[in-house]
């Protein structure tokens, strides 16, 4: 007979910027060598770089932040034991396949991209975001400190914490692959190589070649979407056109945004449809023409991805499921 699941609280963490140095170096001693190696060889050659480059003092802030991060961990962890529900550790390259069927409440210990990255898979769990460090994360996506951690949980679990619902973008393949996004989606190639693919959106059609195309949700849409406007608009200063400010869209949002990144005009490829809208009645679906390395990818995630090669069409819509941060 197979073990019986119980209900849980999910703990999200990701590794620390050492613990990626020791997977890599297998220990302290050869990582900090390899660091001061690598500067010395450096300022062998840039002796105007002096002043600003210390690899001892660069790999002592690794291991104070990797401290500082693996206490937050275990503090919480001990202070959400004895709410009548097993604590379950999820480490950040395993949340695609963790089960959240049984989860009631999800906490993630910072930065914030992580709670993006957890909350498509999640879906209507409500989510707490824990600022571990203060000092290192914005924590736009963190409202809460670690002494606040049992309680926040503690109101969840009732079903009396303040919850945010965020508008997710969803995509779905013709052949029957989907996705979620919390923040954006990129389609395009998974080199540098240009992307090619027909657009379609509102009744209009247009081959592109392009380094991409991004569709961003409300929350996301102060992230990679504002990058592009920022490119656009410091263009446009430089040439004296004037150029609004990037959009400001609600996190529960009714629409999502779509833009196309350097579009390029040429013999058989446009330049007409490059931002637009997607709303319930109005998806955005793009048609590849690229024959191997068409990606999608949610949330900066390149290592999850759908395949986008010729012969699939993609359409994007805002998703059915919610997000649901406690605030």
């Amino acid at each position: 007979m197979g073990t019986k699941m119980s209900p849980n609280i999910a703990l999200v963490t990701t590794p620390t910027r050492l613990s990626g140095l020791l997977a890599k170096f297998g220990t302290k001693g050869s990582a900090r060598f390899r660091m001061q190696t690598a500067r010395s060889n450096f300022l062998s050659t840039n002796r105007s770089a002096a002043a600003v480059v210390d690899a001892n003092s660069d790999f002592d802030e690794y291991v104070n932040e990797d401290q500082q991060y693996e206490t937050a961990v275990k503090t919480i962890r001990a202070d959400l034991e004895g709410l009548g529900y097993p604590v379950v550790v999820v480490p950040r390259n395993y949340i695609s396949n963790f089960f959240f069927g049984m989860t009631e409440a999800v906490v993630v210990v910072g930065p914030d991209g992580l709670v993006a990255n957890t909350a498509k898979y999640a879906g209507e769990i409500p989510i707490i975001g824990i600022n571990p460090m203060p000092d290192r994360f914005d924590g736009v996506l963190l409202p809460f400190d670690i002494d606040q951690a049992r309680r926040v949980v503690r109101q969840t679990l009732s079903g009396k914490a303040n919850v945010r619902e965020v508008t997710l973008a969803g995509v779905s393949l013709s052949d029957g692959q989907s996705m979620l996004a919390f923040n954006d989606f990129f389609v395009g190639r998974s080199s540098h190589v240009s992307s090619r693919y027909v657009l379609y959106s509102d009744g209009k059609s247009e081959t592109h070649s392009s380094s991409g195309v991004i569709i961003s949700t409300g929350a996301g849409s102060t992230g990679w979407l504002s990058s592009v406007y920022h490119m656009t608009r410091g263009v446009g200063r430089r040439m004296g056109v004037p150029f609004d400010s990037p959009p400001q869209i609600p996190w529960n949002t009714d629409a999502l945004c779509w833009v196309v990144r350097e579009p390029f005009l040429s013999c058989d490829s446009q330049v007409d449809l490059v931002t637009g809208e997607i709303r319930t009645d109005k998806p955005l679906r793009l048609e590849s023409l690229m024959p191997e390395g068409g990606v999608i990818f949610s949330d900066g995630i390149e290592s999850d991805f759908l395949t986008f090669n010729s012969g699939t069409i993609a359409e994007f819509r805002i998703a059915e499921t919610q997000s649901r941060l406690v605030t």
